[in-house]
């Protein structure tokens, strides 16, 4: 079956960013003039999602008016003749391209998050895409890549990256069947290791397919890191009875839930945004020499 539908859990609270996300999604944070989760949603869409579902909390309506038409805005636009930002403004949603919310009642957990979409996604191969990671893909998004495998071979899929050993901490790691290859399989997946009991230096980052088999399999997980019901557990035990494949994508990914990475993704996007990447390239290089 083909990968249509995906999952985008902004639920979270965004406590690292705070006071800016206290009334305002952390997935809104724009890098330059895009909040993070258009970039996210362009990522899917660019590999054949065409049904978007959002795992939201009562706080993220902004999420949703975001994705929505808003007439008032439109009309003003038309009015003044600006239509390259009308042309902007109705591109964030393309036509053919069908959106559902669906309450996270309490935070307990990223695979909590996914099992509440299940009623939305019932028995299809699906993805999940952490607008926090923000992954520059070139030619290709990182979920095209992802696709790609998955058509290849009808397992699920993870994208990882190699990370510094001391940082195992931070993030799922995987054992795989062969740590050079672009795609191997996983033998073993672990949440947030200390570094002397990480099986590889493969870090898991924010984008996955899989199959719907691991819903039955959320349902039975217990709480784990952290107190809550951790994806990474469930898919310890999808490998028992799936393959699950490692793909170590191209592309370079900004951890957009920390601080420095949302400040070096602005950066980065900025030097190649349309109409500010030379004006912005002077501004830094005349920075770095007043400082020098």
């Amino acid at each position: 079956m083909k990968v249509t539908k995906a999952i985008f859990p902004v639920a979270g609270l965004g406590t690292r960013f705070l006071p800016a996300t206290k009334a305002n999604p952390k997935e809104m944070l724009p890098i330059v003039d895009k909040p993070l989760i258009q970039y996210a949603v362009e990522d899917a869409i660019a590999a054949g999602i065409t049904e978007l579902i959002f795992v939201t909390s009562s706080s993220k309506r902004a999420i949703e008016d975001h994705f929505d038409s808003n007439f008032e805005l439109e009309s003003n636009l038309i009015a003044k003749g600006k239509y390259d930002l009308l042309e902007v403004v109705r591109g964030i949603l393309p036509t053919g391209i069908s959106c559902a919310y669906i309450r996270q009642h309490s935070p307990r957990g990223l695979g909590h998050a996914v099992l509440c979409a299940k009623p939305l996604v019932m028995n299809e191969p699906f993805a999940v895409l952490l607008a926090d990671d923000l992954i520059d893909g070139g030619r290709q998004t990182c979920l095209q890549q992802m696709v790609n495998v998955f058509n290849e071979t009808n397992s699920s899929v993870i994208a990882v990256e190699k990370i510094a050993p001391h940082n195992s901490h931070k993030y799922g790691i995987v054992d795989v069947a062969g740590n050079q290859q672009r795609v191997a399989n996983i033998r073993n997946i672990i949440e947030k290791p200390k570094p002397s009991e990480a099986p590889s230096n493969l870090g898991v980052v924010g984008r996955y397919i899989l199959t719907p088999a691991i819903f039955q399999l959320l349902e039975t997980t217990v709480e784990g890191s952290g107190g809550e019901i951790q994806l990474t557990d469930a898919i310890a035990k999808l490998l028992a009875s799936e393959t699950v494949d490692a793909l170590q994508f191209n592309g370079k990914r900004y951890d957009c839930g920390s601080k420095m990475g949302y400040l070096e993704a602005t950066v980065s996007y900025a030097l190649k945004h349309h109409e500010l990447a030379s004006d912005f390239k002077c501004f830094l290089q005349e920075l770095v020499e007043c400082n020098a």
